[in-house]
């Protein structure tokens, strides 16, 4: 599929050179993303320009983008006292001003054959300012989502001075099938649960997908053979291919390096579980952690300087730091009560996220790298595997419902712990494993 864009409303420019976009300082409305946000920024939507059926659901899907954040609150349209005719109108700042809006959002959509075009304006009401340029983006008309999910992006970049996420695909496994004899196929979706493309069937067992850096490739952990081991599966061909393949050793919980230069993940050997990391250009293996305790759940640094894993060597299951090509010794990070497990590198490189257990509970928490700041997220039966959006500020997880039928499902949580939503999904799943902001 292929989206452009297009700056102030004239120039076409490719999809990747919006980024400067998101960085850019546009004026004083701002809103931060931080343990003290409480009442959400009200925001207007003006109705959107255009007479295709398409129009209202662009519109729909930008507020809700932006208002699932948490971050925002929409006015909504019948309080709105300026009804515009046109995208080009005059913006009558004093009417937004009136229903306590801080910003707005104007836009229009076109329909011409199989292209759909959304434009939009973002407005920083108090001051009667635009905050930046007016933006263009063309879609084929059945990728009128992405043009959607990108408009939303640009309007919370903006306004947070965060980078954006809602242009991205997640990676799960749909479970069906009693608790005892699950069955598990592999599939990616938006980042919302919709638009689901499934990638393998039920007829093996498939466990842990991890996206490249670049998305365009999934690692996962594969029992075809009866013996778990990994395989790569291209997204675009729905073609896999092993990994490893060793009949006295099992391969599990793969990573890719930031770069994609690399692939870290844990081998276990006579019952000895270590860290491992691999050349996927080649195949070429070396141990990069070997010792007695059991290893597991590696996780890339955002510079690819540094791991973070998961060992028992204390006693009990606790996170670890060690350089990228194992030239030191590992550094424990974590020192608090309980077992921690499945950690996760931010993309910011600022949080690690993690799973830990304190009695009968299971949590999703974040730490700085050094392990100081802890901070519990959720709090549930069983929440387990965090999983980073692209901006490092939201995280997605499975929570399995207690029982001898609870099922697993998706949530996601920002890093203030406050906005807790359940994915919109109508089936089991769990394993997510968040992609890139798509290009």
């Amino acid at each position: 599929m292929t989206l452009a864009l297009t700056l102030g409303l004239s120039t076409a420019l490719p999809l990747a050179l919006a980024a400067p976009a998101f960085a850019q300082d546009d004026g004083p409305l701002r809103i931060e993303i931080t343990d003290g946000v409480v009442e959400p920024m009200p925001i207007a939507i003006a109705a959107f320009q255009g007479s295709d059926e398409v129009t209202g659901l662009v519109k729909n899907l930008i507020a809700a983008d932006l208002t699932g954040t948490d971050l925002f609150r929409e006015i909504p349209s019948d309080a709105h006292l300026s009804q515009r005719d046109s995208f080009e109108e005059p913006i009558a700042y004093e009417d937004w001003r009136a229903i306590n809006a801080e910003a707005l959002v104007t836009g229009e959509v076109s329909v011409e054959g199989d292209t759909v075009s959304v434009k939009f304006r973002l407005f920083d009401v108090i001051s009667g300012h635009p905050l930046g340029d007016g933006m263009q983006m063309q879609a084929a008309k059945g990728d009128w989502r992405r043009a959607a999910h990108k408009v939303a992006d640009q309007v919370y970049a903006r306004l947070t001075g965060e980078k954006p996420y809602f242009d991205s695909r997640v990676a799960f496994m749909q479970e069906t099938g009693p608790k005892d004899a699950r069955r598990k196929r592999l599939g990616v979706m938006d980042y919302d649960g919709a638009n689901i493309d499934w990638l393998t069937d039920d007829s093996a067992l498939v466990l842990s997908p991890r996206m490249s850096p670049d998305g365009n490739s999934i690692l996962y952990t594969s029992f075809e053979t009866g013996f778990p081991q990994i395989e790569v599966m291209d997204v675009a061909s729905v073609t896999s291919r092993p990994m490893t393949q060793s009949a006295d050793s099992m391969s599990f919980s793969p990573r890719y390096s930031p770069d994609g230069r690399w692939i870290v993940y844990s081998m276990d050997k006579a019952g000895n579980s270590d860290i491992w990391q691999m050349d996927p250009a080649t195949g070429a293996s070396r141990p990069l952690i070997e010792s007695p305790a059991i290893e597991t759940s590696p996780s890339y640094s955002p510079d690819g300087t540094q791991i973070v894993f998961e060992s028992d060597r204390s006693g009990t299951p606790q996170l670890y730091t060690i350089p990228a090509d194992g030239s030191a010794e590992p550094t424990r990070i974590s020192f608090a009560d309980g077992r921690y497990g499945t950690p996760v590198w931010s993309p910011l490189g600022d949080l690690i996220a993690f799973t830990r257990q304190i009695g009968e509970k299971f949590h999703i928490g974040v730490m700085r790298a050094d392990g100081s700041n802890e901070k519990i997220l959720t709090e549930s039966f069983l929440d387990e595997g965090p999983t980073w959006a692209p901006n490092g500020r939201v995280v997605m997880f499975t929570r399995v419902t207690p029982g001898g039928d609870g099922e697993p499902r998706l949530h996601s949580v920002d890093i203030t712990g406050r906005n807790m939503r359940p994915l919109d999904l109508d089936f089991a799943a769990s394993d997510p494993a968040w992609g890139p902001l798509l290009p």
